[in-house]
This record gives C-alpha cells, structure tokens and sequence, in this order.
C-alpha cells in the first residue's frame, strides 16, 4: 500500500497546513509527524475508555428508563453513533482514533513493507492500552450508575448466528475505513465509522461489537451491553476473521488502476 491508502484516521481530522517558506510541501497523502507514542497511547486508552463508557452507560440509562427492547436498543446505538463520532474527530489528530485492536493490527498488517501506519512496536502498546481503557470505562459507567464496580455478564452471546453478525459487523468496518484511505476520503471518518456503527447495530444479529477491547470490556459488567465470559472468545476470533475479510475486500474494490500502454 501507499501511505495514502494506509494513513490512520487521525488525518481524517487534520487540516492541511501551509509550508513554510522556503521548505518543499509534503506529497499528497504523507504521513503528518508523528505524536510521542506516550501520548498516542493515553489517547487510545481514554478514547476507548469514553467509547465503552457511553455504550455500557446509555445501555443503563435506556434501561432504567423503558422496558421497550426496541427503544433501549435505539437509545444505545444513538448515543453510540454520537459519542463514537466526537471522539474520533478529537482523538484522531493524536492517535488516529483506532479504539479497537483489530483496526491497530489491520493498519500494522497494511504498513508493514514501508507504508504509513503503525509499526508492529507501537501495536504491541495501542493494543493493551485499548484493553485496559474498555476495562475501564465498563468500570465507570457502572460506577455512574450505582451498578456493582465489576459483575460478569450473564448475557450468552454464543449462537452461530451472532458469531456470523460479528464477521459482517468488522469486515464492513475495516472495508469502509481503509476503503476511505484508498479513496483519499478519511476526513469523513468520524460521520461515517459512526454512521456504519448506528447502523450496523440494526442489522447485525450480533448488535455490531465489532471490536475485541470492548467486547472484554462489556464483559465486565452484567447490564444491557453485557455479554458473558465464555461468549468473549468467540466474538473475538470473529472479529479478527472479519478483519481479514474486510482487507480482502479492500484489496479487491480498490485495486490500482493500471494505465494503459
């Protein structure tokens, strides 16, 4: 890949700047500097933290509020879609907004002979800091909520359809965000990741998990977005097949064009 087609979210957010006098502009699609990976790092721990905070939280709020499954449902993937939006637009300037492993390791995976993204180092740090933010943030919305700080999820999410759900769910997500890298069109990233999160949680049977850090964060708690302890490793091998899938697709929608001899 080019760094154009494997650039992280973070420039779906980054205005172009001018360059200095005197200085040559950096080719269309470059890689911007990068931040300390310390601080790329924290921001995908508290950007993941916020994220599974909002899902566990509304899921609380929905369910104190109505006993209608169709309305907890809408009220969770709408304040899902909102609060997956803001913070990758504020996010994504630092870390590139990742909040999931499978996309960090899809970035890595595309980067590996040279391109932009991350290096198989800095996945090996994104990805426990994702883990240890999901955790968190499930932790803090039960905290919010007056909800024991740590219960195990009852909610068994293991029937083959759901693990089927979770395959589409992720190879759509990683298809729609490298398929905005090859296309040049990363600065609609955060309305779109949002609006295909909304949207997949109504017509995925899984309700779009499509990540593995919140999967075991939602695992924490025994609320509306729960989902039990032996249903995690499951959604997670799905996950990364979807991941897969989705690089598949990519690599076949946007294949070069070849110019004529």
């Amino acid at each position: 890949m080019t760094p154009a087609e494997a650039a992280p979210i973070s420039e779906a957010a980054m205005p172009a700047a001018e360059p200095e006098p005197g200085t040559v502009a950096p080719a269309p699609g470059a890689t911007p500097p990068r931040n300390p990976l310390v601080s790329r790092a924290s921001a995908e721990l508290v950007g993941t933290a916020l994220l599974v905070a909002v899902v566990v939280g509304s899921g609380i709020q929905a369910t104190d509020l109505t006993e209608d499954v169709g309305l907890q449902l809408l009220a969770n993937s709408t304040a899902t879609v909102f609060g997956l939006g803001i913070l990758i637009l504020l996010l994504g300037p630092v870390s590139g907004a990742h909040f999931n492993p499978v996309v960090t390791l899809a970035e890595w995976w595309t980067a590996r002979r040279g391109g932009a993204g991350v290096t198989l180092r800095e996945a090996a740090v994104y990805v426990p800091a994702q883990i240890v933010g999901a955790i968190a943030g499930a932790i803090l919305a039960d905290a919010m909520f007056g909800e024991p700080l740590v219960k195990w999820s009852t909610h068994d999410r293991s029937a083959g359809h759901l693990l089927l759900g979770e395959v589409v769910a992720t190879a759509g997500l990683i298809l729609l965000i490298f398929g905005l890298a090859r296309a040049d069109q990363l600065r609609y990233a955060p309305v779109a990741v949002a609006s295909y999160i909304g949207a997949a949680y109504w017509f995925t049977s899984s309700t779009s998990f499509a990540n593995p850090a919140v999967t075991i964060g939602r695992a924490f708690t025994d609320t509306f977005a729960g989902i039990a302890p032996g249903s995690v490793a499951g959604f997670i091998g799905m996950q990364v097949v979807g991941g897969v899938v989705g690089l598949a697709l990519v690599a076949l929608i946007f294949m070069p064009g070849r110019s004529a001899d």
